[in-house]
């Protein structure tokens, strides 16, 4: 499920269908990555939990920056 939010997302910016600064995009991506770190610590895949624990945490400061327009 992870995967294919994340994948959605890409293909809805690179289709041009969304914005990368939409909030649609920003919560598949960072739902997409939530997942991605429940199944890499599962795994005991450090490195890929590591990348996504990241990639959270770019999502939801631009989904802050989106909620709060004038900051």
């Amino acid at each position: 499920m992870g995967a294919l939010l994340v994948l959605g997302a890409y293909l809805l910016v690179s289709s041009g269908h969304v914005s990368g600064k939409s909030a649609l995009f920003q919560w598949m991506n960072a739902l997409g990555s939530a997942l991605f770190i429940l199944n890499t610590w599962w795994h005991g895949a450090i490195p890929s939990m590591v990348l996504n624990i990241i990639w959270l945490c770019i999502g939801a400061v631009a989904l802050l920056r989106i909620a709060r327009p004038g900051r």
